[in-house]
């Protein structure tokens, strides 16, 4: 019988060769990760990107999710505001901003206060007649209405209702529409002034991005930005929040669902937002993903939300847009400069004249 020698351990030889493995794992562990962060410090926007991709476009609920993007960490002063090169541009608009009277109330909390929603206040936030940051801390420099509701959100339907009950109470008779947008929402005042000002305030009216699942009429993405008429608000707090049969009474719930759910209890109108052309004006996304062809993936929940037929690429958005959202800090200051001061030579935008008609339209479902 023949026996087979087995082979015999060298403990000495192995051991060794078992420590230069180990060791040059974890060097080139070390490594690997100081070149990660090297990399995501020099290329924030992919950190970014790859982290809010999984997130925010998974999840047709999420509010404000650009936390981790890079604001401007010093005041920013665009030309034309000292140097009066804009002067009388914007007659037309200044106009109509009386006739129009928009409180917008925007959606924050103390982490948010001095990274997003004053960057909303230095960009189109001084456009609205009234401009309320609602959160739960004080910050004088915004300045903030605090709130008797925590952080978190769990509580966002709580905080709505509480942040339209003081807009309402507190600025009744100085405005006809009241605008609720996220800080990360960037928001053209002007475009929403020019499609409101058809609409008759004292009728109990609703806008915004219109989803269709759950309420029958559908409701307004809370992301894009909603707006409720004079009429709407008053129904909201004097008929909806007193009655647990027509709105959620607890914190729970998607803000927006749960918004949309209520008015139609109370016989508030989901309106028509889009523009002549069929094309929308609020928008739930970034304008790149919104105007790039496949940017949002056909398989996005996005498409069996959006109440309309909507189109992709260019022809998808109103040349009258009116909101986009998950806009960061950054990108804000870059759409005020392309909005309010980039101007293509020799190119002039003719300006309808508008009809402010307090009898105007009450669209039928």
């Amino acid at each position: 019988m023949v026996h087979q020698r087995l082979p015999v351990f060298d403990a000495g030889r192995g051991g060794k060769r078992f420590m230069l493995t180990l060791v040059a794992g974890v060097i080139f562990g070390f490594l690997s990760a100081c070149l990660l962060i090297t990399a995501t410090k020099d290329a924030p926007g992919m950190l970014n990107w790859m982290s809010r991709s999984s997130s925010f476009y998974n999840d047709p609920h999420h509010h404000g999710d650009v936390d981790n993007e890079i604001a401007p960490e010093t005041e920013i002063k665009f030309h034309g505001v000292d140097e009066n090169e804009h002067i009388g541009e914007d007659a037309i608009a200044s106009e109509l901003s009386k006739k129009v009277r928009v409180l917008c109330w925007i959606m924050t909390g103390p982490a948010n206060h001095q990274t997003k929603a004053r960057h909303v206040k230095a960009t189109w936030g001084k456009r609205c007649n009234i401009l309320l940051f609602m959160s739960s801390a004080e910050d004088k420099t915004l300045p903030t209405v605090v709130l008797p509701v925590n952080e978190g959100r769990d509580n966002l339907w709580a905080k709505t209702k509480e942040a339209f009950k003081y807009s309402y109470e507190k600025y009744k008779d100085e405005v006809d529409w009241f605008v609720k947008a996220d800080d990360d929402t960037y928001l053209i005042v002007e475009n929403l002034r020019y499609m409101l000002s058809s609409y008759d305030p004292k009728s109990p009216l609703y806008f915004g991005c219109r989803f269709k699942p759950y309420v029958k009429q559908g409701y307004m993405s809370g992301g894009a930005g909603y707006v409720l008429s004079n009429e709407a608000v008053r129904k909201f707090v004097n008929e909806g929040l007193n009655d647990s049969k027509k709105c959620r009474s607890d914190n729970g719930g998607a803000e927006d669902v749960e918004m949309g759910k209520c008015l139609e209890n109370i016989n508030v109108k989901a309106m028509d937002s889009r523009d002549q052309f069929g094309r929308g004006r609020f928008f739930p996304f970034t304008p790149e993903s919104h105007l790039i062809p496949n940017r949002v993936a056909k398989d996005l929940w996005y498409w069996n939300y959006i109440f309309y037929e909507t189109k992709h690429g260019l022809n998808c958005c109103s040349d009258s847009a009116i909101s986009f959202h998950y806009v960061s800090p950054n990108m804000m200051y870059v759409l005020e400069y392309l909005i309010y001061h980039l101007r293509p030579y020799g190119i002039n935008h003719s300006v309808e004249k508008l009809t402010v008609n307090p009898s105007a339209i009450t669209e039928q479902i």
